[in-house]
């Protein structure tokens, strides 16, 4: 009845509605796991002494915490992709194997991320930067999110668990609850407040693992208790190849594109840090604030591709043309809010971080630059979701690869031979993604009307 219910909703629903509905709690979602990151920095970079320096550790280790999301979230939309259509089709035995699969998954994807905090995070930090005290700072902190990262791994199934048996709101109260407990312990341990010990990057560490486990044990606890139609038995937990294969095939796309931002992130890191180590704090707190806004349209856009793939699979052309036209247009009054509110307190937001006078300089001409493509960005991240809907896998890859390689880092390190030679230019480098989204989105709307003529062929079969 539940399951009736349900596609009745996606198929009858009027569309602008159902992307609200369904956009919304996503959108929510995203921009929690964004607040983890800026907390950390705000925190920090308020501490008595080297806040800047460890800001800039944070960036560096950035790209690894990225990395591990988005390993974990690609297992995760793989899981509730193969969940859904096994409880569509009534195979609760099926269902409950790719429950137990995805919890096996997360305890391996756990055991090679407490190796790497073990033997890889000291070279890893040491590719970014020579200075001593950023070095150690970083070390001290990726290795506590490593070594501890069983809550942010095990809460990304658990949270598509939840969702794909239609309960997303109890995801939800998890990630506000881990998102919360952040906020309280991130002053108390980094400053040293009500008796605890100040630790400094450490503290924030800390603070960021425990907010995760107690995100991931109340997932736990809510798929124990909620998500009736799961067998918990332990037969059900050993890997099946064909499981794990139903997995990433549907997975690995999303792992390779979530993957990107952190190649994109560790090689900006390294060209930046030629021009001059307030380069890279600069980039890493703009980073984190865009955050915010960036995922809040890839919120939209997970409610974008369920939408307009049910219509497609539905053979309804109506449907299509309003997911697609109403997510192209709900995301791009997201990111023109963005751009309005990055614009007009880019000075109030770079203040926040106490930074040097010309860190924060550098800070606010990035924000006050890159946030110019925000809605470009916003038109390529939709386009991802269409196409991944309309059986276009490569295409979405291909705007993935163009935004955040192709157009990025070749550019980037272009602009910042002109830079070192030039001592006022350093705003030319900011000016890398405006260049990179405006030329994707040229790729993406190409990409689009061939797929789009490619449905009106299969429509009319």
């Amino acid at each position: 009845m539940e399951q009736t219910v349900k596609t009745d909703k996606m198929g009858q629903m009027p569309v602008n509605k159902l992307m609200l509905t369904m956009g919304l709690p996503m959108i929510i979602s995203m921009v929690l796991q964004a607040l983890y990151n800026i907390v950390d920095s705000a925190f920090i970079s308020n501490m008595a002494e080297n806040g800047e320096a460890a800001l800039t550790a944070l960036t560096l280790a950035f790209p690894m915490q990225m990395l591990m999301v988005a390993i974990g979230i690609g297992t995760g939309v793989g899981t509730n992709a193969l969940l859904a259509k096994s409880l569509g089709q009534g195979n609760k035995e099926k269902a409950s194997n790719v429950a137990g699969n995805s919890q096996f998954l997360a305890l391996i994807i756990y055991i090679v991320f407490l190796l790497f905090g073990i033997f890889g995070v000291r070279f890893y930090i040491s590719t970014q930067t020579t200075n001593e005290l950023i070095y150690h700072m970083g070390v001290d902190y990726l290795t506590i999110c490593c070594v501890l990262s069983p809550g942010i791994v095990f809460f990304s199934v658990y949270e598509k668990l939840l969702q794909a048996c239609g309960h997303s709101v109890f995801s939800t109260i998890a990630q506000i609850a881990g998102a919360v407990t952040n906020i309280i312990l991130d002053p108390i341990m980094i400053y040293g407040l009500f008796g605890c010990p100040e630790m400094g990057v450490k503290g924030a560490a800390y603070a960021t693992v425990l907010g995760q486990c107690v995100s991931w044990i109340l997932a736990l606890i809510f798929h124990l208790k909620v998500n009736k139609d799961i067998v918990n038995k332990r037969r059900y937990f050993k890997p099946s190849a064909a499981v794990i294969k139903g997995i990433y095939a549907i997975g690995l796309p999303a792992i390779i594109a979530q993957a990107l931002m952190s190649i994109m992130t560790y090689g900006l890191n390294i060209i930046l840090g030629t021009v001059g180590e307030n380069m890279v704090t600069a980039y890493g707190l703009y980073y984190k604030i865009q955050q915010f806004i960036l995922f809040a349209a890839f919120g939209l856009r997970d409610a974008i591709t369920p939408i307009v793939s049910f219509s497609h699979g539905m053979g309804s052309r109506s449907r299509i043309r309003d997911g697609i036209k109403y997510g192209l247009f709900y995301t791009f009054v997201i990111m023109l809010i963005g751009t309005v509110v990055v614009e007009a307190f880019a000075g109030p937001l770079a203040r926040v971080f106490g930074l040097s006078g010309e860190t924060e300089m550098l800070c606010v001409s990035a924000m006050r630059i890159i946030s110019l493509s925000f809605i470009f960005a916003g038109v390529n991240i939709a386009l991802q979701g269409v196409f991944q809907a309309l059986d276009g896998g490569p295409e979405s890859l291909l705007v993935s690869l163009c935004r955040q390689l192709i157009f990025v880092l070749p550019v980037a390190w272009g602009f910042a031979q002109i830079v070192r030679k030039s001592s006022g230019a350093s705003w030319l480098l900011w000016t890398t993604f405006p260049i990179a989204e405006i030329i994707t989105a040229i790729v993406a709307c190409l990409l689009m009307r061939r797929i789009n003529k490619k449905v009106e062929v299969l429509a009319h079969e």
